[in-house]
């Protein structure tokens, strides 16, 4: 597998995978993460823009996943009711979402977040129990809650080899 930064023909394929992410979401209890039609393909292009939407792809390059990706700050994790591990440049992880059918490809992902950058920051929604175990799998660590701009609650970890 690989990873690469997003194009502009990679748009369809990054939306139908965020729609099978939300279709799973809500059949495993987590209807409220991502509602209406969040994230959206116009959300995509600016992250395309920004340089920081990213693809993971097998070896036929088939996208597999989709996630952002930046080093920097990341206004929501400036309150924390919690501690973070450590106040170090970090990683930030956001909307990472993986095809229907396919195993440890999010952790793949992880990983490639913490080689480009050794202290990472990520948040998941309470009822998304399988992110959670997919975090806590790759050791990292639960720091606490945080709100992001909607106002809801996250959870919030945090992996650092520095």
């Amino acid at each position: 597998m690989k990873i690469r930064k997003t194009t502009h023909a990679d748009i369809d394929p990054i939306m139908n995978i965020y729609k099978e992410a939300k279709e799973f979401m809500t059949q495993t209890g987590n209807p409220d993460q991502w509602t209406a039609n969040y994230p959206t393909s116009d959300l995509i292009v600016d992250d395309i823009a920004e340089g920081n939407s990213y693809v993971c792809l097998d070896k036929n390059n088939d996208i597999l996943a989709t996630f952002y990706f930046v080093v920097g700050l990341e206004s929501t994790y400036g309150f924390i009711i919690g501690n973070w591990i450590n106040e170090k440049s970090y990683g930030v992880i956001h909307r990472i979402a993986v095809k229907s059918h396919t195993k440890n490809i999010g952790t793949f992902c992880l990983n490639w977040a913490l080689e480009q950058c050794k202290n990472i920051r990520i948040d998941t929604h309470m009822a998304n129990i399988p992110m959670q175990k997919t975090l806590k799998k790759n050791n990292y660590q639960y720091c606490g809650m945080i709100w992001v701009e909607d106002g809801t609650q996250r959870l919030a970890f945090q992996k650092s080899i520095l």
